[in-house]
């Protein structure tokens, strides 16, 4: 997630606190869609499908960050 800008991305996870938090939750979220995918954990496709929307738009928020860390 976000190779070409990950100098950027680094400087966030250290400096911006918002952005650690959604980095952390969107990473919590791919593991948990990960196990449930390999069978690991069970859940109901519509939970399945809210996660994975949910992982969506934090990484949209992220990208938001990241564009306008580029911009200043």
């Amino acid at each position: 997630m976000f190779a070409h800008d990950q100098e950027i991305v680094s400087h966030l996870l250290n400096e911006n606190s918002n952005f650690r938090r959604l980095f952390d939750k969107h990473d919590d979220l791919k593991k948990t869609v990960k196990d449930v995918h390999e069978g690991n954990i069970s859940v109901d496709e519509f939970e399945l499908e809210n996660m994975k929307k949910e992982k969506l738009q934090l990484k949209d928020r992220m990208s938001k960050l990241i564009e306008e860390y580029k911009e200043h």
